[in-house]
């Protein structure tokens, strides 16, 4: 036996480690953004700001965490804004300030939000519908709920809520705390879990996973089951946030909640995806909020910045730079892009 070969026999059994492309790319972007932060708007990240911030960040990354659930299984998900406003809602509306009232609420309001998971389940999965066409629609049905018991008017939180969502503990908010629980529990249960390595199976290969007698369609419509599920959450939080919530304030999420998906790396064309990326690009996006504001542009500069991300995340990770690059400065074609 020579040398070498223990030294073989070691190498094939050493364990392989993969880190999600997403993960490293989001989380560098965060790092220099927090660079840029200390050179150019020192105030964005001050203590206050940061407190200011996090919690509102907390909701965009369990609304992301919904929404890669859908994306993961090729689809998208317009309803965000309908579930998360019908949620704050009936958390503010129906207690109507009495701490006792907030559970029933809570538990009505999600029960409401898994009917409407169930009807995109059933037009997308079982019907076969555009998922733009079917959410838009889910997300009418939901407004409509939500003027019919609102009317349009603001109604302040209860204390609970108040204290439970819009708190702190050890100085970090509460809302934090539930971001990273959703973010926890739902990475372990699509990663390592049977049904959710199945799960993700069927957004990759809808056909493969067809043949091998998976449910693709009860995996698709579970999809829009889970994360209206994540929205409900996510409302719940807004309404103990924010002391006197408007009726819309579900509006402020479609886009970013897109945006974090894309910023993580998750496919949109199905399957691939990382969870804990799409949480890491809520808080790159709200901090990259943050900084605008504390560089003090308009409103609509913001909104052009978001959208700028979101053309940055597309243009990264589904362009192949590799391609261009040979387009551009000549050479043998890329085998890979060609099979």
């Amino acid at each position: 036996m020579t040398r070498a070969e223990p030294e073989q026999r070691v190498a094939k059994w050493r364990p392989r480690v993969s880190v999600s492309r997403g993960l490293v790319t989001i989380t560098l972007a965060l790092l220099a953004l927090i660079v840029a932060c200390v050179g150019l708007a020192p105030t964005s990240i001050s203590k206050g700001a940061l407190l200011g911030m996090l919690p509102f960040a907390a909701v965009l990354a369990i609304a992301g965490l919904g929404q890669t659930l859908v994306v993961q299984q090729g689809g998208i998900d317009l309803s965000v804004p309908g579930g998360i406003s019908l949620t704050v809602v009936i958390c503010t509306r129906l207690p109507a300030g009495v701490n006792s009232r907030l559970l029933p609420a809570a538990l009505l309001a999600l029960g409401a939000v898994i009917v409407a998971g169930l009807l995109n389940g059933f037009l997308i999965g079982r019907l076969q519908l555009n998922p733009i066409v079917a959410t838009l629609g889910t997300n009418a049905l939901l407004y409509a709920g939500v003027l019919q018991i609102s009317g349009g008017i603001p109604r302040s939180t209860t204390t609970l809520l108040v204290n439970v969502a819009g708190g702190a503990s050890f100085g970090i908010p509460n809302a934090v705390y539930f971001a990273i629980a959703a973010t926890v529990v739902t990475s372990i249960v699509v990663k390592s879990t049977v049904a959710g390595r199945r799960f993700e199976a069927t957004g990759a290969n809808p056909s493969a996973a067809w043949a091998t007698g998976l449910k693709v369609r009860r995996h698709r419509g579970g999809a829009y089951v889970w994360a209206q599920v994540l929205y409900w959450l996510a409302g719940v939080l807004l309404a103990g946030i924010v002391a006197q919530p408007t009726a819309y304030e579900g509006d402020n999420y479609l886009l970013p909640s897109v945006a974090v998906v894309v910023l993580g790396g998750t496919s949109l064309l199905g399957g691939r995806g990382n969870l804990v990326a799409s949480a890491v690009a809520a808080l790159f996006l709200s901090q990259l909020e943050q900084f605008v504001l504390a560089v003090g542009v308009t409103f609509a500069v913001q909104t052009l910045v978001q959208a700028a991300a979101l053309v940055a995340g597309v243009a990264l990770y589904t362009i192949n730079w590799r391609a261009v690059r040979r387009r551009i400065f000549g050479g043998a074609p890329d085998t890979a892009a060609l099979t």
